[in-house]
């Protein structure tokens, strides 16, 4: 992936989102970029493993809030499974886990930290619907580009 954040910001100043900072990337991939999918979780992932085990994810990113719950919603079989259908990246408002077994899978993954608990009782999650954190609007089909300098989002392509 021939590309950097930081010159996308400055060719497209007024056309990028940058999230905050105090996301960490946990991946075995330093950059990645796509077309974004939204999912929105109530502390259990099962959403969310519907779309990374079931989904075709070539050219595309997940990007997951989950309201900064202390609970870990991807960890090692997740990451498994994005990197088997091609997602590039997982960008989650909130804990992972398995950070030793998933620091070796080439999908990025960006979150707030870690923790090894996950919230066993199903919840409904919500796909493609708008997210807001880290003072970025996150909406499907919008594109998001992450590296070692952070993570933008703009709302069509800016580098292939």
């Amino acid at each position: 992936m021939d590309f950097f954040t930081a010159d996308i910001c400055d060719e497209h100043f007024d056309s990028v989102e940058v999230l905050d900072e105090g996301y960490k990337n946990f991946g075995g991939a330093s950059k990645c970029h796509g077309e974004i999918v939204t999912v929105k979780l109530d502390k259990n992932n099962s959403e969310l493993i519907k779309v990374l085990r079931d989904e075709e994810g070539r050219g595309k990113v997940v990007v997951v809030d989950v309201g900064e719950e202390y609970f870990a919603v991807v960890g090692e079989n997740l990451m498994k499974f994005a990197f088997k259908n091609n997602y590039s990246g997982i960008i989650v408002n909130g804990y992972i886990r398995d950070t030793f077994q998933i620091k070796d899978i080439p999908v990025v993954l960006y979150a707030l930290g870690t923790c090894p608990k996950k919230y066993i009782p199903k919840t409904q999650g919500e796909r493609d619907v708008s997210l807001v954190f880290g003072r970025v609007r996150f909406n499907a089909g919008e594109y998001l580009y992450a590296d070692t300098d952070g993570i933008i989002v703009a709302k069509k392509p800016l580098h292939s």
